[in-house]
């Protein structure tokens, strides 16, 4: 959609607005689709909204308790590897 492209909507009585179809497929945004709302000084941003609250590390640190040796990111990533791989096999 070119800038000159200008779309207009309009606020309903209960604040609702409707989103053009091209702005909805645009960004892939279906019924459903949870939204922030900020304001700027150049009017309204929409963004999508995360799917998780923002954690610190310290809020998170020590939450899977695992007893053994650390593993390395070398077996970390064979893991994770494997793990797909199987997925795909079984598909």
């Amino acid at each position: 959609m070119a800038d000159t492209d200008k779309l207009t909507t309009i606020v309903s009585t209960k604040g609702q607005v409707i989103l053009p179809s091209a702005i909805r497929r645009s960004r892939d945004w279906k019924a459903g689709t949870r939204l922030t709302v900020e304001e700027t000084s150049e009017g309204v941003l929409l963004k999508p909204a995360p799917a998780f609250a923002a954690t610190r590390p310290e809020e998170v640190f020590g939450v899977l308790n695992y007893r053994g040796k650390p593993k390395t990111l070398e077996e970390m990533d064979a893991s994770v590897l494997a793990e797909a791989r199987r997925r795909h096999d079984r598909d």
